[in-house]
């Protein structure tokens, strides 16, 4: 069995030969899926991860949730103090500029006037680079999302992937927090979270 960092190696590899036109089309059966499920239906507030390369893209998801009058909260990694901050866009286009390892993040000036307190986000989308049957999630090794998991304990966490970087069983570590579902163009998992 491969460990964390030659799995994580392997699977993004395989994710980056995606076409981008396989990457929409499959983001797209995605959102559907997702836009059809009562953690997103039923809640108000979604944090959602500003895609980048080859992960499920997010970028047309967050235009459609804001247009359904959901709050929207994005995040912005706080590299020194090796944290995320959630704040609340009203629109993609105007609210991010490029940031953290040239991902959109939102603009400076909102991150003073609009971040929300973890406790106030009932959903989260995760972006991951491994996961697993059980709701298991491999990161990309920053621990930004593990660590930002831990203040919204009671938030819907859902994994976004595609069906190549789903394994049986990840090797996991004690910190690494599972999701209670993993989203991708072919189906949903439930974690055991």
């Amino acid at each position: 069995m491969l460990d964390s960092s030659q799995l994580r190696k392997t699977l993004l590899a395989e994710r980056n030969r995606l076409t981008s036109e396989e990457i929409a089309d499959k983001s797209m059966a995605i959102q559907q899926k997702l836009l059809a499920m009562k953690e997103i239906l039923d809640c108000n507030s979604i944090f959602v991860y500003v895609s980048f390369r080859s992960e499920v893209a997010t970028l047309h998801l967050i235009d459609t949730l804001i247009d359904m009058g959901k709050m929207v909260v994005v995040p912005i990694t706080r590299v020194q103090a090796k944290r995320m901050d959630a704040i609340h866009i009203t629109s993609r286009s105007t609210d991010l500029q490029p940031g953290y390892c040239n991902i959109p993040e939102p603009k400076e000036e909102l991150c003073r006037t609009n971040e929300v307190p973890a406790d106030q986000i009932e959903t989260i989308l995760l972006p991951g680079s491994v996961f697993d049957e059980r709701g298991g999630r491999f990161g990309y090794g920053g621990g930004y999302y593990d660590r930002f998991l831990t203040k919204v304990p009671t938030a819907a966490r859902i994994g976004l992937a595609f069906d190549l970087q789903i394994v049986p069983k990840a090797p996991l570590q004690p910190h690494d927090e599972l999701l209670d579902l993993v989203v991708t163009e072919s189906r949903v998992i439930r974690g055991i979270r």
